[in-house]
């Protein structure tokens, strides 16, 4: 700053417009676009399992600086999908049986707790809210809209943990649920799991219409077990 500069009076600070400034407020940080992006082209197979990640062939395909594609690299390998290669950059990391299926096992216990925890304590505006995202979810799987439909099976799981109202249980559960979303998406390639899980979740939104904890509960638990036990299917097949 120059001394002219530093001696200047306080300029006249215009301040947005409220709606501008709601815009802005919801404007996600860049480097989250690019993580979920990235994160999705994993899941989803667009970049497969050995393919080095190549900073700036990534940051022209979204259309971004080299320095958020960096970012998301780190990021995502911590999350157990890239492998970070010292001096040699990255690539998208093995789908793991062990850990997949240690993790659906933590995930299946977190979930029937916290569904039996939330048949208790949500709102009838939360449960209403949920039986809204259960009908649009629906609606994705009857037009065989697989993207959509997994983004909204995500939330949903994340709503019915924050239901629970326990912020350590949706603390552990995030942080979880991440590291598990290549394997739960995996399980739905095949169309009698998908159909089988948009089943058990119709039975879970019975149970807690009817406020009906334990067995909401139970009927978590075994969507979990039964998703490992596909995705572990999955993976044994796949091997050479």
């Amino acid at each position: 700053m120059t001394t002219d500069e530093s001696l200047a009076p306080n300029p006249v600070i215009e301040r947005p417009a409220p709606e501008a400034a709601k815009r802005a407020a919801r404007q996600r940080p860049l480097h989250e676009a690019v993580v979920d992006r990235l994160r999705d082209m994993i899941i989803e197979g667009e970049l497969r399992v050995g393919e080095r990640l190549h900073e700036f062939n990534l940051a022209e395909t979204l259309n971004v600086s080299r320095t958020p594609v960096r970012e998301a690299v780190k990021l995502l390998a911590t999350e157990g999908l890239v492998e970070l290669l010292p001096g040699r950059g990255a690539r998208v990391a093995a789908l793991s049986a062990k850990t997949i299926t240690d993790l659906l096992e933590v995930i299946g216990g977190i979930e029937r707790h916290a569904c039996e925890l939330a048949a208790e304590r949500m709102t009838a505006r939360e449960l209403a809210k949920l039986s809204r995202m259960h009908e649009r979810m629906a609606g994705y799987h009857q037009a065989g809209n697989l993207h959509d439909y997994f983004k909204l099976n995500n939330e949903i799981h994340v709503a019915i943990v924050a239901a629970a109202k326990n912020a350590t249980l949706a603390t552990t559960h995030a942080a979880l649920i991440l590291k598990a979303r290549r394997g739960r998406h995996a399980a739905l390639a095949s169309q009698a799991r998908w159909a089988e899980a948009m089943a058990e979740h119709e039975l879970l939104m019975k149970a807690f219409a009817e406020r009906d904890g334990r067995k909401a509960g139970e009927i978590m638990l075994q969507h979990d077990l039964r998703t490992r036990e596909v995705v572990q299917r999955i993976l044994e097949a796949s091997k050479p």
